[in-house]
Formats: C-alpha cells, sequence, structure tokens
C-alpha cells in the first residue's frame, strides 16, 4: 500500500513541474505515465489478493 501511495505522490508532483514549468511538458507525459502504470499495479494486487491458496 505504501509504495501505491509514493508512486500516486511521484506521478501528482510531475505533473504539477510538468504542467507549470514552460518547456518540460514531458515530466506531465512521464507523471501520466506513472499514475497509468500504478493504477494497473494497484488492479493487478486487487483482483490476485483473494486467490492465495492455503497450504496443510
Amino acid at each position: 500500500m505504501s509504495l501505491f501511495l509514493l508512486l500516486i505522490l511521484v506521478a501528482l508532483v510531475l505533473g504539477i513541474i510538468g504542467f507549470t514549468a514552460h518547456g518540460l511538458f514531458y515530466l506531465l507525459v512521464i507523471g501520466a505515465a506513472v499514475l497509468l502504470a500504478d493504477l494497473f499495479y494497484a488492479g493487478f494486487r486487487l483482483r490476485h489478493a483473494g486467490r492465495r491458496r492455503i497450504v496443510r
């Protein structure tokens, strides 16, 4: 969960810097890519969280 929140924070910071700074649009694109990767990661973790097997 902390990795998810850290990546959300990084995406926000990169997006804000990329949006406000002149000539740093690529940071906005990188921030959006990090956000998408983080959402896919969270979706993967939530989907597979209930499928853990109990070994006896």
